[in-house]
C-alpha cells in the first residue's frame, strides 16, 4: 500500500483538509474511533482552520471574540478503525444570526464516506461570554455557502421531555477534563456519554449522534447523567450539574 503522507491544506473551494490516521489510543475496545476522538478531531481541526487563516485563539481574544461550539450532529456511515487512514474536510457555511455554521466530512483515501457532520458555534465576548451577532464578526468575509447534508439537523434537543429518564452515572469534573478556557473540553462529553452507557448499548452500531452544549461543567462539579431508553433505536441523554443542564444528546442505533 502506498505510504500515506500526513499533511493539511486548503482546497480550491476554501475548505480545510487534513490527512490523518486512527491510532491505537484513539480507539475504543471495538477498535473503532471513539466518540471522544471524533469530537476532538472535529473541534481541533476547526480551530486549526481558523488559525491558518490568521484567527488563532489569541488573535480572536485580542479582537474581542470567543468562538464556542454549541451544537453538533453526525451521521455515522462507518466508523474508522485502528490504523486506518482517512481524509478530513471542514468548511464554514452561511451563518445564522447568532450562530456560525460549520460542516465536516470524513472519508477514506478512496472516497468512501465515513462520517458527515454539521455544527453551530456561538460567537461571544471572551469576558462574560455575552453573545455577539454573527454579522458583527468582521475578521473574515461573510460566508454565503449553503450545501445539502445527509446528517440530522443540529437543532435543539429536548432531553428533559424524554420518557422514563433515569440516572445512570455520576462523575466529578477533574483537572484533566479541562482545556485552555478552564472549562470541560467539548470533546470530553463524548467520553462521559459512552462511559455512562450500560454495557449492552456500547456494542450497538450507531448511525447518528447529536449533542447540544448548554452550560459548561466546571472543575470540582459533579455531573449527573440521565438517560431514556424508551424509544427503540434511540437513546436520549442529559447531563446536569448543580447549576443546571450541562448537555443534552441523542444517539441512534441499528
Amino acid at each position: 500500500m502506498e505510504e500515506m503522507i500526513y499533511k493539511q491544506w486548503f482546497d480550491g473551494d476554501g475548505a480545510f483538509n487534513a490527512k490523518k490516521r486512527v491510532f491505537f489510543s484513539q480507539c475504543n475496545p471495538n477498535r473503532n474511533l471513539s466518540f471522544y476522538d471524533l469530537l476532538k478531531f472535529s473541534s481541533d481541526l476547526a480551530v486549526e482552520d481558523y488559525a491558518r487563516r490568521g484567527m488563532d485563539r489569541d488573535t480572536l481574544t485580542e479582537n474581542g471574540y470567543a468562538v464556542l461550539v454549541s451544537r453538533v450532529s453526525y451521521r455515522i456511515h462507518r466508523m474508522p478503525v485502528e490504523n486506518e487512514d482517512f481524509l478530513f474536510r471542514t468548511w464554514e457555511e452561511k451563518s445564522e444570526p447568532l450562530q456560525l455554521v460549520r460542516a465536516y466530512e470524513f472519508t477514506t483515501p478512496d472516497g468512501e464516506k465515513l462520517i458527515s457532520g454539521i455544527s453551530s458555534w456561538i460567537l461571544a465576548n471572551p469576558v462574560g461570554h455575552r453573545i455577539i451577532p454573527t454579522k458583527k464578526f468582521t475578521m473574515r468575509p461573510p460566508v454565503t455557502l449553503e450545501t445539502e447534508h445527509d446528517c440530522l439537523s443540529y437543532g435543539k434537543i429536548h432531553a428533559e421531555e424524554a420518557q422514563d429518564l433515569q440516572k445512570i452515572d455520576s462523575r466529578v469534573i477533574r483537572f484533566s477534563d479541562l482545556d485552555c478556557n478552564g472549562h470541560t473540553n467539548n470533546a470530553k462529553y463524548g467520553a462521559f456519554i459512552f462511559d455512562a452507557l450500560p454495557a449492552e448499548y456500547r456494542e450497538k452500531k450507531f448511525t447518528d449522534f447529536r449533542l447540544n452544549y448548554a452550560l459548561e461543567a466546571k472543575f470540582g462539579q459533579t455531573l449527573d447523567l440521565y438517560a431514556s431508553f424508551a424509544e427503540k433505536g434511540k437513546i436520549v441523554m442529559l447531563g446536569k450539574t448543580e447549576e443546571g443542564v450541562s448537555f443534552e444528546c441523542e444517539l441512534y442505533y441499528e
